[in-house]
């Protein structure tokens, strides 16, 4: 593949990259998981460094509060009612056509994440769920495929690079043999947190810069991945709250020894086989989707959701369940949640929407 050596001039002046280093990104792919505010980044900063090929699968539209944060958006995307991985696709064409985009607008479940990781050398989190990341981690220790965690809420991210203890060939013969795989995500978080308890952007807000702080460090993870500097992945988990201050780098190289981890050392990966997670069902003749929880949550907090939920519209909740009229863009839809954080989201007859509406606005 022909590149354009002086437009990397600063870029190879670097340790670990040179004309080979560059050579590699250009031959690499890129998935990146989800086009918001962490996707846009890390695409855009991605593609300017010279990655040969980025795959972006994200199911949504551009909307105007996207903006504060999704950089490769505009307000023409807006009005054109663009989806994000397509206006993602168009932006990145005009900084750098050398770059080849494949842009998917679906829904990232168990039945196609493996086919949008054949042939990827690292997978990028730019999801806003703990289900799909643990399906894009069983992905990862399956194929030995990298994957960088990242994660921004309110003023506050998180991040951690995934070197999979896996059976898959990059594994073993990238990095695995060299003794230098981590702890996977599940060896980390053991469980999905229950749904209602982890802050969404919709409900508490997020401030732009540590969108990218976050996705910043994703990036350079990545290149020092496809560039083939494992010994200069870091090995700390990221954590940071901007507004408070304080930054933390927490050594867990010990979790996966210490954990029974089902994934990386039981190679059972229930998420992508559907055996995990939760499951939708359109409703015949009422547009709502009921969204099903396989895994037992100690019962939702009605009383702190409804608080969150209160700027976006009426909300009202007794013992038995919780029902809010909310607005994400130009949509109305109406959310019935159940203690177990089983949910009717009426206003949509697709389960990918309503799948991103309890994402949004429920969490978990």
């Amino acid at each position: 593949m022909d590149i354009d050596l002086p437009r990397y001039h600063r870029q190879m002046l670097l340790p670990g990259f040179g004309q080979e280093g560059q050579q590699r990104l250009a031959t690499s792919t890129a998935l990146i998981l989800g086009c918001g505010a962490l996707g846009c980044v890390s695409a855009e900063m991605l593609s300017r460094a010279g990655v040969g090929h980025l795959v972006i699968v994200d199911r949504d539209v551009v909307e105007l509060s996207n903006l504060q944060r999704q950089v490769l958006f505009s307000e023409k995307d807006v009005a054109e009612g663009m989806p994000k991985a397509e206006a993602a696709k168009r932006r990145i064409r005009e900084t750098n056509a050398g770059v080849r985009v494949t842009a998917i607008v679906d829904d990232i479940n168990h039945t196609n994440i493996e086919r949008f990781g054949e042939g990827v050398d690292v997978m990028v989190d730019g999801l806003d769920n703990f289900e799909t990341r643990y399906l894009a981690n069983d992905l990862a220790v399956k194929q030995g495929i990298p994957y960088i965690y990242g994660a921004a809420v309110g003023t506050t991210g998180m991040a951690f690079t995934i070197l999979p203890h896996g059976t898959g060939a990059y594994a073993w013969e990238r990095y695995e043999s060299g003794s230098l795989a981590t702890p996977c995500f599940r060896c980390l978080f053991e469980a999905v947190p229950p749904p209602g308890t982890t802050p969404t952007c919709d409900t508490v807000g997020v401030i732009g810069s540590a969108v990218g702080i976050i996705a910043n460090h994703e990036v350079t993870e990545s290149l020092k991945i496809l560039t083939g500097n494992f010994d200069r992945v870091s090995r700390t988990l990221l954590n940071l709250d901007l507004w408070e201050n304080e930054s933390m780098q927490l050594r867990v190289d010990r979790a996966r020894e210490k954990s029974d981890c089902p994934c990386c050392k039981g190679h059972h990966f229930d998420y992508l086989e559907g055996k995990a997670g939760s499951g939708a069902d359109a409703l015949c003749g009422r547009n709502a989707v009921q969204l099903r929880h396989r895994q037992t949550a100690n019962g939702v907090d009605f009383d702190g959701l409804a608080s969150r939920l209160r700027q976006h519209g009426r909300v009202r909740h007794n013992e038995y369940m919780l029902f809010a009229d909310v607005r994400d863009g130009g949509e109305r839809f109406e959310i019935t949640l159940f203690p177990d954080g089983r949910a009717i989201v009426k206003g949509t007859d697709d389960p990918s929407v309503a799948r991103g509406v309890y994402a949004k606005f429920v969490g978990g």
